[in-house]
């Protein structure tokens, strides 16, 4: 562990002392239950909802996107009338790509703002220091993005996909080309290292060879090295698992080297449309990513999501798997909430099993028992246009499946 990261944790725990020192001396209760933990003040005609994402630092270029999907799901409630009767108020607090920030900012919109659920994080480093916060207050975070799996929290909803929604189809795909032997670079944080054991234990069970790991500073702009290392390595394909802007510096310097996605392909798994922006098509034309949507998903939700979002923000701005699972999750709760009739957390966590929507993505149901959300698995091509198109799906939602229980090569990862 570096000094650096040890001090993060440090800082982490602190803040968490000290914030529930500061629920203990003042949290509040509503109208509306006032069991154990903060609850939302529903007394009058509206209802807050946080919004925690990063807005500054390495992650904004895929967070802020986030945050605009779930803000155009708010106004579409809005218009149509709310939830329960009442107006959705949201309110935006800033993680700052800093974990501790996180569960700072966690606390005070729980409890200050008393908020009925929060809506947000993106790396599983943020996620991981803000549950034991919502854990600790019986509050709602609902959670957009993919991650490793190995987790269940009775106050997260996951509708990003878990590892049997993403990785498994990922590396699925990998060995029906005749993949045999792979390159893991990830960035230096939970989620890469997690998602990465849990690839080796899959190769090993699919006479898949892992030649080589290595790992960035999250944020990490210098991968002439890594690079090198991979070039050399013989690998006939590479697993992406770096986060936020580290990514523009590894594309470039992949080209720079020499390779190619048809000589050594790229699969990512936190590489959507907006990063592909970011980066420049003319670095990932031809790379192959996995996720559960594209902006180029076919039906009539995601006709009509595309269109709001292009209007709202501009044509030229794109929609990705974590916008549209952050933009799903909002209607999620929706539902969640009007089948409880209450906003009352354990009502609602009581209400979702089997909640469906008409996502953009497809057909989604939550799964009551984990949380999860059943999801159809998508690998998709970078196009010269700089979209994303699919190659591949899994014929129907994969139901989630967070322990790799139903994997016999899983066994002793959890």
């Amino acid at each position: 562990m570096s000094l650096l990261w040890g001090r993060r944790i440090l800082a982490g725990a602190m803040i968490l002392v000290a914030a529930v020192a500061v629920t203990a001396c003042g949290s509040k209760t509503s109208d509306e239950g006032g069991a154990a933990g903060v609850t939302a003040d529903v007394s009058g005609d509206t209802v807050k909802v946080g919004l925690l994402n990063s807005l500054s630092g390495t992650m904004a270029i895929s967070e802020v996107t986030v945050r605009d999907s779930i803000m155009l799901a708010v106004e579409e409630i809005n218009a149509a009338g709310g939830v329960l009767g009442k107006k959705i108020q949201p309110i935006g607090e800033d993680g700052a790509s800093d974990w501790p920030t996180f569960a700072e900012k966690a606390e005070k919109l729980i409890s200050e703002d008393r908020v009925a659920a929060v809506f947000g994080c993106w790396t599983s480093a943020s996620r991981k220091a803000v549950k034991p916060v919502f854990e600790k207050n019986k509050a709602l975070l609902f959670y957009p993005v993919q991650y490793e799996g190995l987790e269940q929290s009775p106050y997260i909803f996951y509708t990003g996909a878990t590892t049997n929604q993403q990785i498994v189809p990922g590396l699925d795909y990998l060995k029906a080309q005749g993949t045999k032997s792979v390159y893991l670079v990830g960035s230096d944080y939970v989620f890469p290292r997690t998602a990465n054991k849990i690839i080796k234990a899959y190769a090993a069970a699919n006479g898949m060879t892992v030649v080589g790991e290595d790992y960035a500073p999250l944020g990490s702009t210098e991968f002439g090295t890594i690079v090198n290392k991979v070039r050399s390595s013989g690998a006939k394909a590479v697993f992406n698992t770096l986060n936020g802007d580290s990514n523009v510096a590894f594309f470039k310097e992949y080209k720079s080297a020499g390779l190619t996605a048809a000589a050594m392909p790229v699969v990512s798994v936190s590489i959507a449309e907006e990063e592909v922006k970011s980066i420049g098509t003319q670095y990932l034309e031809g790379q192959l990513t996995a996720w559960n949507y594209y902006q180029t998903t076919p039906g009539a939700a995601n006709g009509k999501f595309v269109a709001a979002y292009k209007a709202k923000y501009g044509a030229d701005k794109p929609t990705s798997d974590p916008m549209e699972a952050a933009y799903v999750s909002v209607y999620l709760w929706k539902a969640m909430v009007e089948k409880a009739g209450a906003f009352d957390v354990e009502k609602v966590r009581g209400a979702s099993d089997g909640i469906t929507f008409e996502a953009p993505e497809g057909l989604v149901t939550v799964d009551g028992k984990t949380q999860h959300i059943a999801k159809t698995a998508r690998i998709g091509k970078v196009g010269a246009d700089g979209l994303i198109t699919e190659v591949w799906n899994s014929g129907k939602p994969i139901a989630p499946d967070p322990y790799l229980k139903t994997y016999p090569w899983a066994s002793g990862l959890s």
